[in-house]
């Protein structure tokens, strides 16, 4: 099967008629048909699906064994023409001992009407870079994983790259438990009855062993690549971000009869503080964005009694961040404390600045490099899987580009070529990585 042909097949799933965006959130109907999606891909490439305990599912190419539980592979040269490993991938393979396996993948799950590349593009192209490798004859030395993680934008729960973070210790398995999704459901709730155990989340040491490196493929969140006329990007690091929750509140009232000098209005303070953060991130050269608003009761002729609202923030450094964060905190005490509004701000999710493994990043632009592949080295202000796992194992990621430069809505893009170009640079790696 094709790229183009893997791609077709899964466009339609979660996809909204309306807005043209998807809505495929974790543990919903549309998360198990992209689950299922993938175990069928898998299968039609013989590659046995090991869902871990935290609902990130994994499907395991090792020509020497059919399971993630069985022996090391032997260290037997590869039947491919690829070039000899360096001395610098060795290195990067060397101390995770010759079964090391070559992860690759990203995720499936989508902001609300997001775009459909974001996540998907990376695991499509695994696929089809598995597909390429078989056609060209290749057997790996060590096994190849491809990873579909679970919750990665943290649309449903609220806490991105959830599944990555329970993985990796950097999430408490009960604080992940007792999360919540707009309705009041908690995440141990959704996965109990989409079949699978809560009970289970938490760090996985076992699997985190069996990996050496990872590399995720993405497409470009912003237009980069189309300024230095270049179809694929390599990652440098991630800019540190963190997302914090807001809550105002308010007494509720009349929109007619209470006076103005009466009212304790929490949306007053809520739009103080989407003022703040634009002119806060444009002082500090950060990035600080309100995209969720909640009111209660909701009601167009009231006043409300409550404002739940999140803030996005992120920036070139930690100190950068915090004082970001800490002056919209401080403007907006202030004029609640003016309006008789109770003020709460509590942190969800903080990532620190992410660089990615040096020698992995130096070593992928020397195998594009040596086949014509122009790939300049770029930083990003998104976050990813690859950014947590970054804590445990050498990660790096690849861009593809994205000519609108637009991402998480439906206008992001990437030409079909440029898709084709970014398998072609992925096996390209994933051959490098796996012939040692």
């Amino acid at each position: 099967m094709s790229f183009a042909e893997l791609w077709e097949s899964l466009l339609p799933i979660g996809r909204d008629p309306g807005t043209g965006g998807y809505r495929r959130f974790s543990w919903t109907a549309a998360d198990a048909e992209c689950r299922a999606w993938f175990i069928r891909a898998a299968s039609e490439r013989g590659l046995p699906v090991t869902p871990d305990k935290n609902g990130n599912l994994w499907a395991w190419w090792d020509t020497q064994a059919t399971s993630p539980n069985a022996p090391p592979t032997s260290s037997a040269p590869p039947t491919s023409s690829a070039p000899p490993t360096s001395s610098a991938n060795r290195e990067i393979l060397g101390y995770f001992g010759a079964g090391g396996a070559i992860a690759v993948g990203s995720h499936l799950d989508s902001v609300p009407d997001g775009g459909a590349f974001d996540g998907p593009l990376g695991v499509v192209s695994a696929f089809a870079a598995i597909d390429l490798l078989r056609e060209r004859g290749f057997v790996p030395a060590r096994p190849i994983v491809v990873a579909a993680f679970s919750e990665e934008e943290g649309a449903r729960f609220g806490v991105a790259c959830l599944g990555s973070r329970l993985l990796t210790g950097a999430m408490r398995p009960d604080a992940a438990r007792e999360l919540r999704d707009d309705s009041g459901i908690t995440l141990a709730e959704a996965m109990a009855a989409a079949g699978h155990d809560p009970g289970l989340l938490g760090e996985d040491d076992e699997l985190l062993s069996r990996l050496a490196v990872f590399v995720e493929l993405h497409v470009e969140q912003g237009r980069a690549l189309v300024d230095k006329d270049a179809a694929i990007g390599i990652a440098a690091g991630i800019w540190p971000h963190g997302r914090w929750r807001l809550d105002f509140t308010g007494k509720p009232d009349h929109a007619g009869t209470a006076r103005l000098a009466d009212r304790h209005d929490p949306m007053l303070p809520y739009a103080v503080a989407v003022l703040a953060a634009r002119r806060v991130a444009s002082d500090y050269g950060t990035r600080a964005t309100f995209g969720k608003v909640l009111a209660e009761p909701g009601a167009a002729n009231a006043v409300g009694s409550v404002v739940r609202a999140w803030l996005d923030a992120r920036a070139p450094d930690e100190e950068a961040l915090q004082r970001t964060v800490a002056t919209i905190r401080s403007e907006v005490e202030l004029v609640c404390a003016e309006h008789g509004v109770t003020f709460r701000l509590r942190r969800e999710s903080v990532t620190p600045v992410v660089e990615f493994d040096a020698g992995l990043r130096d070593q992928m632009a020397a195998v594009l490099a040596a086949r014509g592949i122009k790939a300049p080295v770029l930083p990003t202000q998104a976050g990813h899987d690859a950014g947590i796992l970054a804590a445990r194992l050498p990660t790096a990621m690849i861009f593809v580009r994205n000519p609108t430069g637009v991402s998480h809505a439906p206008d992001e893009h990437a030409e079909s070529s440029d898709c084709e170009a970014g398998v072609a640079a992925l096996a390209a790696i994933l051959e490098d990585l796996a012939s040692s």
